[in-house]
């Protein structure tokens, strides 16, 4: 039987998956629309990119998740998701700095990369500030967020 990318990885780090998300709308719905609104409307995302960051709303602030689970979420590559990440225009309200390196290290930010690059700091101060914790060797600790949704189909009760 072969399992696909996301299978794989969710099987392998079953004790790190997440199995009850508080979403976006649930936290905040007015913030959620608010959000949802600046990505239909911004006038060069793609289709592509506009489905990335409205299922990346569905990560959870103290919560996080890496470019490979995404991108196999959203039948993608990491390296699109991480084309995506680093073009954000709506950082961090659309919370790309969520959104880690399969070995859970910071991986990259605002277009720089690794826990040397020059917004590491930036983004390792926006996951602490929600909860999340490194280890010595800089890995998150927790678990890895896999329950994604498109929110704006969500907020259009599209999904359950």
């Amino acid at each position: 039987m072969t399992f696909g990318l996301q299978k794989k990885i969710i099987l392998s780090s079953a004790s790190m998956i997440s199995q009850k998300p508080t979403t976006a709308a649930e936290e905040d719905p007015e913030f959620l629309r608010k959000q949802l609104d600046r990505i239909s409307s911004h006038p060069s995302l793609t289709p592509y990119r506009r489905r990335v960051y409205r299922t990346l709303l569905s990560v959870p602030k103290g919560q996080w998740t890496t470019y490979a689970v995404l991108s196999a979420h959203l039948s993608s590559s990491a390296r699109a998701i991480g084309n995506a990440m680093k073009t954000n225009p709506f950082a961090p309200e659309v919370p790309c700095h969520r959104v880690l390196a399969s070995n859970r290290t910071i991986g990259g930010y605002k277009g720089s990369w690794g826990n040397g690059g020059s917004y590491a700091v930036e983004k390792t101060k926006l996951l602490r500030g929600e909860g999340v914790v490194f280890d010595a060797k800089g890995r998150a600790g927790g678990e890895i967020f896999t329950q994604f949704a498109d929110m704006g189909e969500v907020l259009e009760g599209k999904e359950s």
